[in-house]
């Protein structure tokens, strides 16, 4: 219970937070792991505290991945069409594939890159702390993960509304391309409305759609660490397969919205609930994160960040041009 009034703390701090001005911009996830880190390294974890933190970093987490599918639903994927959703699952999976690429040719280590490249093709910090439960990477490469997603989703809130008349993009492909390659949710809302309602609208279901993407590429990862678990030939110490069932729970939850009418006001509750919850188990892993051991991870995973957001604006709206 201490730990986990002290992950519920922080995240209705990050709330509170966001009504500063100039906080509004970051998500209450990212303020979330920035307090918990500060907490942390400042003030220190109490050791009665530690196994609140655990349940919130791990079954929290799960619960609201599941819960997370509640915002999607099939109907809303169809609106984004067959070429729209071409356009986001090749920029996910070249965006994954050019950023573990990347990370092993300039010496990242290989679980960092993995995160980072969840992170930068699926969906931000959620994608990060999910694709951990399959990659079971120290805590300080989850932060990493979230710190390079977040400047670089950052930057691209700030840029992509600069840039449709630059390059003859309509609200339809401005939308779709926002959608398609900004980091978070909230980024991607933030940046698209600024091209018009069509383009705030459309730029938010594809990236909803992309959301959707993050299920298999979990469970695709999982089958990688089991395959590579058994190829370690190590019996005594090798991991136990991972299993993320709890992403078979986001699938049903998209179904089940898809097939029930949810009421407004309960949506809302959910959605709040969820992002909530994210952002415990966000402050969870920030007070696990010893700075230290940040800093000596150096430069290098920064800039595997920054080569994978500029691939995945150039390679999507590549992609868009062609289709729109």
């Amino acid at each position: 219970m201490p730990g986990l009034l002290l992950t519920a703390a922080i995240a209705g701090a990050a709330f509170a937070l966001r009504q500063v001005p100039g906080a509004g911009m970051f998500s209450p996830m990212i303020l979330a792991i920035v307090i918990g880190i500060a907490f942390h390294n400042l003030v220190g974890t109490p050791a009665r505290a530690r196994p609140g933190v655990a349940v919130a970093l791990r079954r929290l987490l799960r619960l609201a991945i599941i819960l997370l599918g509640l915002q999607l639903t099939v109907a809303q994927v169809m609106q984004v069409g067959a070429d729209g959703i071409a356009v986001i699952a090749l920029t996910l999976i070249a965006t994954f594939l050019f950023t573990t690429w990347l990370g092993r040719r300039l010496g990242v280590e290989r679980k960092l890159a993995e995160l980072i490249a969840a992170g930068t093709s699926i969906c931000g910090a959620s994608a990060v702390i999910a694709t951990n439960t399959v990659t079971n990477a120290p805590d300080e490469d989850v932060a990493y993960a979230v710190a390079c997603v977040t400047v670089f989703g950052s930057i691209a809130m700030v840029l992509y509304p600069l840039l449709p008349g630059l390059l003859n993009l309509d609200p339809h492909a401005f939308g779709l391309w926002s959608g398609a390659s900004i980091h978070e949710i909230a980024q991607v809302v933030a940046a698209a409305f600024q091209g018009g309602q069509q383009a705030g609208e459309f730029g938010t279901i594809a990236k909803l759609s992309r959301v959707m993407l993050l299920a298999p590429m979990v469970i695709g990862l999982g089958l990688v660490a089991a395959r590579r678990a058994r190829f370690a030939g190590r019996d005594d110490a090798r991991p136990r397969p991972p299993r993320p069932w709890f992403v078979l729970g986001f699938v049903a939850m998209v179904g089940l919205n898809s097939l029930v009418t949810v009421p407004a006001e309960a949506k809302s509750a959910i959605v709040l609930a969820t992002t909530f919850l994210l952002s415990m188990a966000l402050a969870a892993m920030g007070l696990e994160t010893d700075i230290a051991r940040l800093r000596a991870k150096g430069l290098r995973p920064l800039l595997l960040g920054l080569a994978s957001f500029l691939f995945i604006a150039l390679f999507s709206l590549m992609l868009v041009k062609l289709t729109t």
